[in-house]
C-alpha cells in the first residue's frame, strides 16, 4: 500500500461538477492498493498517517499529530500511485490491485482511520473519474510504503 500524504488547508472532491467531499484543515490521503496488501499493512498505514507529527507546534515546529489538532482526513483512491516507469514511457499498473481486491481493502482503510481519528473521514468514490482541489500547507507532502517499514 502507497500513500502520498499532504497536509492541507482545505481539500475538495468534485465529480461530475458536483462537490462528493470536503475538508478544512488536515490531510488529503492518496491511497494507492496493491494485490499483496493485507489487514496488517492497513493498520501499520493507519497508525503512521494518525501520529504522523507533522503540523505545527506553538513554537512553529513540526511536532503534533492530527490528533492534536482536531484536523480532518479526506481519503482518495489513486492506483497511479503504484505505477511502474522502468521500461519505456507507458507506465505499467501491474502491481495495482483489481477492483475485487482494492474495494474492500480501501473501504476498510477508511473505517479502520475513522475508528483511529474518533470521527468519520471524508472519502471521494472508488474508481470514479475525481477533480481533486486542494491548498498544499506548508508545502508539506509525504510519501510512504507499507513493503518498506525497515
Amino acid at each position: 500500500m502507497r500513500l502520498l500524504i499532504q497536509r492541507v488547508s482545505e481539500a475538495l472532491v468534485t465529480i461530475n461538477n458536483r462537490k462528493k467531499s470536503s475538508i478544512k484543515k488536515g490531510l488529503l490521503l492518496l491511497v494507492g492498493i496493491e494485490e499483496s496488501d493485507t489487514k496488517e499493512d492497513i493498520d501499520f498505514m493507519c497508525k503512521k498517517t494518525i501520529y504522523l507529527r507533522i503540523f505545527d507546534d506553538e513554537n512553529g515546529v513540526m511536532n503534533k499529530s492530527i490528533l492534536e489538532t482536531d484536523g480532518e482526513i479526506l481519503v482518495v483512491s489513486q492506483f497511479t500511485l503504484l505505477a511502474s516507469t522502468k521500461k519505456g514511457n507507458r507506465p505499467s499498473y501491474i502491481r495495482a490491485a483489481k477492483p475485487d481486491v482494492s474495494i474492500p481493502l480501501y473501504r476498510q482503510f477508511c473505517i479502520t482511520l475513522s475508528e483511529m481519528l474518533g470521527k468519520p473521514v471524508q472519502t471521494g468514490e472508488f474508481g470514479a473519474d475525481m477533480q481533486v482541489q486542494l491548498i498544499n500547507d506548508g508545502p508539506v507532502t509525504i510519501w510512504i510504503d507499507s513493503k518498506m517499514r525497515e
